[in-house]
C-alpha cells in the first residue's frame, strides 16, 4: 500500500507499558513495519525535556560542567544542561540549570536550537540557548550531581568537541550551532564581538 514519503508507514497494533519511574516510561508496541511485516518497537518516553545553555562571558569564554555519567561509566564534559518539566518554559529550565550548576545568571538569552536527541528509541526533545551578560553567584547543584566547572575560551570548547574529548550530544550540537551562527553573522552584535 503506497504512502506519502513523509507520512507514517508504520501500523501500531497494540501498545503496552513495560516500565515506569518518575523520569521515564517505556512502552512496547506491536507493529507492522513499513513493509507490512510484524515486529515490536520499544519507545522510551521522557517526562521532561532536555535544556542546555552555552554561557559566554565578556572575554569570550564559556563554562563547561564535568561529571561522571553513570550510564556510560565515564567522566563527561558538557555545557550546563539538565531536564525541565514539560509544563515549564524551556528557557526557564535552562536558566535554572545554569544557576544550579555554575552559579551564573545571564542578562541576555537567545534560543539557538531545538533537537531530537535519539529519535530512533526516545521521544526526548531538547532546547539550547546562548546566554551572555553574565553575573557570578553561588552554584546550587542537586544531590545527584558531583560537578566540576571549567571556564575555557569558546574556541577551546569547540576543540574539545572536535577532538572527541566531549561526547555529549546536546553540548556538541549547541557549540557547533553557535559557531555556525557566529560565522554567518546571525547573532546580536555584542555577542558576536565576544566570540571573535
Amino acid at each position: 500500500m503506497p504512502t506519502s514519503k513523509t507520512g507514517n508507514p508504520w501500523t501500531t497494533l497494540l501498545s503496552k507499558p513495560v516500565y515506569e519511574n518518575p523520569w521515564i516510561k517505556v512502552d512496547e508496541h506491536d507493529v507492522l513495519n513499513p513493509r507490512g511485516k510484524p515486529g515490536i518497537y520499544g519507545v522510551v518516553h521522557f517526562k521532561s525535556r532536555a535544556t542546555g545553555v552555552v554561557p559566554i562571558d565578556d572575554d569570550g569564554c564559556t563554562y563547561l560542567v564535568g561529571q561522571y555519567r553513570y550510564v556510560h561509566h565515564a567522566y563527561s564534559w558538557e555545557i550546563p544542561e539538565g531536564g525541565g518539566r514539560l509544563d515549564e518554559a524551556p528557557q526557564a529550565a535552562a536558566e535554572r540549570e545554569l544557576l544550579e550548576e555554575t552559579g551564573l545568571t545571564a542578562g541576555r538569552w537567545l534560543e539557538i536550537l531545538q533537537a531530537d536527541l535519539s529519535n530512533s528509541v526516545t521521544d526526548e526533545r531538547s532546547w539550547a540557548f546562548v546566554a551572555w551578560d553574565l553575573q557570578q553567584g553561588i552554584a546550587e547543584p542537586e544531590d545527584t550531581e558531583d560537578l566540576q566547572v571549567r571556564r575555557v575560551p569558546f574556541s577551546e570548547a569547540l576543540g574539545m568537541a572536535m577532538r572527541g574529548e566531549m561526547r555529549d550530544a546536546l553540548a556538541m550540537i549547541s557549540l557547533f550551532k553557535l559557531k555556525l551562527l557566529a560565522d554567518a553573522g546571525q547573532l546580536p552584535k555584542d555577542l558576536m564581538e565576544r566570540l571573535r
